[in-house]
């Protein structure tokens, strides 16, 4: 997998539901989105695409299980916590509130993984993180 790649075309796609949900609240005068749109373009798209550029500009190794855990965390978290905080707040569907709830702590704390991995990262890889020149 090329995880650079693989995490910037995602937070691109974050970046456009980001932008529609926010032009819908302006559109709409409506701001009960806020929170689910703050978290979809600082988690989903801000956070990813800072990890893709992570991953483009020091190169960490291909084959690095810890790297790989990494990228897996962060989608599964940033995709669990949207979704979960869309579902928790909007509640789309009545009577899943324990469902919501589940779903959303669950994606924050694969979350709260993924970024604890991105600073034993920078420990475990550090001869790899250096200025070029």
């Amino acid at each position: 997998m090329d995880r650079t790649r693989f995490l910037l075309r995602t937070s691109a796609i974050y970046a456009l539901i980001g932008a529609f949900i926010g032009s819908h609240m302006a559109g709409a005068g409506g701001y009960e989105f806020r929170a689910v749109h703050a978290h979809i373009l600082v988690v989903g798209w801000l956070s990813l695409f800072a990890f893709a550029m992570y991953y483009r500009v020091f190169r960490i190794p291909k084959d690095s299980k810890l790297a790989t855990f990494h990228v897996y965390t962060a989608f599964f978290g940033s995709l669990g916590l949207t979704a979960g905080m869309w579902l928790y707040y909007v509640k789309p569907i009545e009577g899943m509130d324990t469902f919501n709830l589940i779903f959303f702590i669950g994606g924050g704390s694969i979350l709260m993984i993924c970024f604890v991995l991105f600073a034993i990262m920078a420990f475990v890889h550090g001869k790899y993180i250096q200025e070029q020149g």
